[in-house]
């Protein structure tokens, strides 16, 4: 594609088809590679790195907005001249894709078991191949300039010689450690969570208080739980040290009911003794601060489900039962024996597994961790001391910090196939642990062949926590390492603030000594019309492809990136998609006019720096404000902002006044005011199409490609800046005086009903010469677009009798009556008007006298007929008054 030097109104079609020229300029840009970094050497680079996207499926809306804010903000510093770089890529997603592939082979009869783990993985890799594929296509959709050059996926060689590094570094610095603790455990997918894979769904529900003997007889205590199942792994009952009901108890022996067990009552701190019976039953290896008691009181553990949620060995004659099934029997069984006190209905939070849907259940397992106060603190010191990460809102830094602050040590292993395998060796002959970089055959310890490499494999946000510097080559010193890191901006949801943005900060920190990005653009959720939020069971979805379809990618673009604040959810309407699709066909229309009107106009000829008409330089005035303005908003990430300044500077200025002054210069037989208009028309479309472009990049790309141009693509024209030059505040002023006077005029016809098509008469009392010379220099804009049949202007006017009055800023105007209206129609007309509002006054005046209704009606409904009444009074009184005036 040439640069173009002239242009033809025969080349721009009557209407804009979005799906020509979406797949038209797509395929432009990225076969010449003007999405690709790296062109400009001695360019300041500016990076971003894309939330990679599961490879689990399509794409939705939510990830419309997150990667529509990153590319306006790449398109912007492109065009500003920086050596940009967004950066593609995607999540091999752990848990969340071999669950999708295993429903797949489900449906076909097989589990991953009956392939074995290494043809598993190959249908894995397939499953990815097709959704990253599928991925790439959506993103060609959405218009996104992605450097494809540099595509990364987190289980790519490089990326998983980076996420064994952090592994080994940490482990050889004690910070990875492989213990048994109380995890989040799934027993659908037999795996361990992480706290982002669990839903908490409210569940009703009941709360069982049961007896516990004492073994010498002397009473009872009373415990209450929600899961009477676990009770046969219960080893103790914890009471607080100063609850004086339980002094005498501390240190003696109960007896687990049905079990049989002896078990000590114990004192700790943590129990609250105001809440409940003051007493709980302590079960170590199903409760996460059962755990932590039990260590401190050395208490045994006892694991009473497998991996299932079966009931196990020793669970006793409960064994084999599903956990759900046991609660029921045990119920039974406690009932019988008199100890069930009572059950009552209670509504409590319970863990879900976000893949699998199942009740999650804590478990004791052993795993491996991250020890995560170290790590922890530098990343707070780096916050506090203020050489950290610029959150947006700010408020933001808050939630970051009080996690970070609260955090505990990070699970990272999952009883999965798919994934980075952890690089941990174990001797089968002396049982040695080994950790490395490289696949081992021997045993440093003793000697034997005999390893066996774990069988887990890492949670997946764990390789996601590096995505900012491992895509960029580390741990080599690549140059892209060396130029694009650390990045500049992050854009993301605030739902995993802590899951990610936190994970890839102190990993950051720890492995490059940098923070990871400097800004972090928190954006919320896109939500449906009513507010809720959008899932497959509401069936309130909605595909950003059926949008494109319907409405074109511009249209949807603009419509989610600039119908937001930061930090603050969006709702989703089609007819908000629907007014973004006319405001393009409004750009469209506007720009087809000019180009029918700049035949043979040469790019060499463009000159604003002639003789300029009013409304030429009124035009160049507000181009050059709002360019300023929006470029200050889009550093600010104030899209929302940016797209009414967008709206209303191309709408009101530029399409309502602009185009339809500048059509009596470019229709009339001045030649030098012809060609100056054409060349501020020229100017000001270019312009502004640079200004839309990195929100609807492919209709400014299609209007600016049809303009005289220099250069390949919009999107590489320099971002338009603040000129002082074309500040001209004498031209604002006259245009506001003229824009005053001929929206004066229109609400004067809409009052009395005129059309704009009749002819009217119009005198304009000026305040001051000023005023005056304004006014006529511009008569020839006043009588258009006011449509006088008569028009005067003057300081001194003979005004008449009656005629309608408006004051503006400068001037009085005058239309008399007798041009206007049949005055006595008019006056018939009122009177009826007046008679109808005589009646809805003494309406509400009965109403609101009425002491009844004022004692029984609500405070909102009098407050309504209240407004009424003070709504029909004020018309009646000006409908009176004008009456009056017509009269005379």
């Amino acid at each position: 594609m040439e640069s173009k030097e002239t242009t033809g109104s025969a080349q721009m079609p009557t209407t804009y088809d979005p799906k020509a020229a979406e797949q038209k300029w797509y395929s432009y840009w990225k076969d010449g590679g003007f999405f690709n970094a790296g062109k400009r050497p001695e360019a300041e680079p500016f990076t971003i790195v894309i939330p990679p996207p599961n490879v689990t499926g399509m794409l939705h809306i939510g990830h419309t907005l997150d990667f529509t804010l990153q590319d306006i903000i790449i398109r912007v510093k492109r065009m500003q001249g920086y050596d940009a770089l967004w950066l593609p890529g995607s999540d091999h997603a752990g848990i969340a894709t071999q669950t999708k592939v295993e429903q797949k082979l489900r449906e076909q009869g097989v589990t991953r078991y009956d392939l074995g783990r290494e043809k598993f993985l190959e249908k894995v890799w397939e499953w990815k191949e097709q959704y990253a594929n599928t991925i790439r296509e959506q993103w060609a959709k959405m218009g996104l300039s992605l450097d494809y050059s540099r595509e990364r996926f987190t289980l790519d060689e490089g990326l998983s010689r980076a996420v064994r590094e952090v592994f080994v570094n940490l482990y050889n610095k004690g910070l990875i450690y492989r213990g048994k603790r109380i995890i989040n455990w799934d027993p659908a997918a037999r795996t361990a969570l992480s706290d982002i894979e669990v839903e908490y769904k409210e569940v009703q529900g009941h709360l069982y208080h049961l007896k516990y003997p004492l073994k010498d007889g002397s009473g009872f205590i009373t415990v209450a739980t929600t899961r009477p199942e676990t009770m046969l792994g219960d080893t103790a009952v914890a009471v607080h040290p100063e609850d004086e009901r339980y002094q005498d108890m501390i240190g003696k022996m109960l007896v687990l009911p049905v079990v049989g067990r002896e078990i000590p009552v114990i004192a700790d701190e943590y129990v609250e003794k105001d809440f409940g019976s003051g007493a709980v039953k302590i079960t170590p290896s199903h409760d996460p601060n059962d755990f932590e008691m039990g260590l401190r009181h050395d208490l045994p553990q006892i694991t009473v489900m497998d991996e299932s949620g079966t009931m196990n060995g020793f669970a006793g004659k409960y064994e084999g039962l599903d956990r759900s099934e046991c609660r029921k029997q045990i119920v039974s069984d406690l009932q019988e024996a008199g100890v069930l006190v009572r059950i009552e209905d209670h509504v409590h939070q319970v863990g879900h597994s976000e893949r699998s849907g199942a009740v999650v259940e804590p478990y004791l397992s052993t795993q491996w961790f991250v020890k995560m106060k170290p790590l922890a603190d530098a990343a707070i010191e780096a916050q506090k001391s203020g050489d950290g990460v610029n959150f947006v809102p700010e408020r933001f830094e808050k939630t970051y910090l009080h996690w970070i602050e609260n955090v505990r040590d990070w699970c990272i292993s999952r009883q999965l196939w798919w994934g980075h395998r952890i690089p941990a060796w174990y001797c089968e002959q002396c049982g040695e642990v080994h950790v490395s970089h490289d696949e081992l055959d021997v045993c440093s310890a003793c000697g034997s062949h005999q390893l066996k490499q774990d069988e887990d494999v890492l949670d997946t946000w764990f390789s996601s926590a590096l995505w900012p510097f491992s895509t960029l080559g580390w741990p080599e010193d690549s140059e892209d390492f060396k130029r694009y890191y650390p990045t500049n901006v992050l854009v993301t949801g605030y739902d995993i603030i802590y899951f990610w943005v936190a994970r890839m900060i102190f990993t950051a920190l720890e492995f490059t000594g940098e923070k990871p990005f400097k800004d972090v653009l928190m954006h919320g959720l896109v939500r449906d019309a009513d507010g809720k939020k959008m899932s497959k069971s509401l069936g309130n979805g909605v595909d950003p492809l059926e949008v494109i379809e319907k409405y074109g990618t511009d249209a949807m673009r603009y419509m989610i990136s600039t119908g937001i604040t930061p930090g603050q959810d969006l709702r989703f309407r089609w007819e908000k998609v629907e007014q973004a699709r006319n405001f393009a066909n409004k750009i469209w229309n506007a720009s087809r006019f000019a180009l029918m009107n700049l035949e043979g106009v040469q790019y060499s000829d463009i000159d604003i720096s002639g003789d300029l008409g009013t409304a030429d330089r009124w035009i160049l005035h507000r181009l050059n404000e709002t360019s300023r303005d929006i470029t200050r908003l889009i550093d600010s990430y104030e899209f929302g902002e940016t797209g009414r300044l967008l709206y209303n500077f191309i709408w009101d200025d530029l399409c309502d006044w602009y185009i339809e002054f500048a059509k009596l210069t470019l229709y009339g037989e001045d030649e030098a005011a012809k060609k100056n208009t054409q060349s501020v028309l020229v100017y000001v479309l270019d312009r502004t199409m640079r200004l839309i472009h990195p929100f609807m990049p492919f209709i400014s790309e299609e209007i600016w490609q049809h303009l005289p141009h220099d250069g390949d693509t919009v999107m590489l024209a320099e971002w338009p800046t603040y000129d002082a030059a074309l500040e001209n505040p004498e031209a604002v002023a006259e245009m506001d005086m003229l824009m005053d006077v001929i929206r004066a005029v229109r609400n004067i016809r809409a009052e009395v009903n005129v059309p704009m098509s009749k002819k009217i008469e119009l005198l304009l009392q000026a305040s001051d010469a000023k005023g005056l010379s304004i006014v006529q220099r511009n008569e020839v804009y006043i009588r258009r677009f006011c449509n006088t049949s008569q028009y005067e202007a003057g300081l001194s006017l003979s005004t008449p009798d009656k005629a309608m009055t408006a004051i503006v800023t400068g001037a009085e105007l005058y239309l008399p009556l007798a041009g206007l209206i049949d005055i006595d129609q008019e006056i018939a007309r009122l009177e009826k008007e007046l008679q109808h509002l005589n009646s809805e006054v003494s309406r509400v005046d009965k109403k609101l006298g009425n002491e009844g209704f004022v004692a029984k009606a609500p405070a909102k409904v009098i407050e309504e007929e209240k407004a009424k009444q003070a709504d029909y009074s004020d018309k009646r009184d000006k409908v009176i008054a004008r009456i009056a005036e017509l009269r005379g």
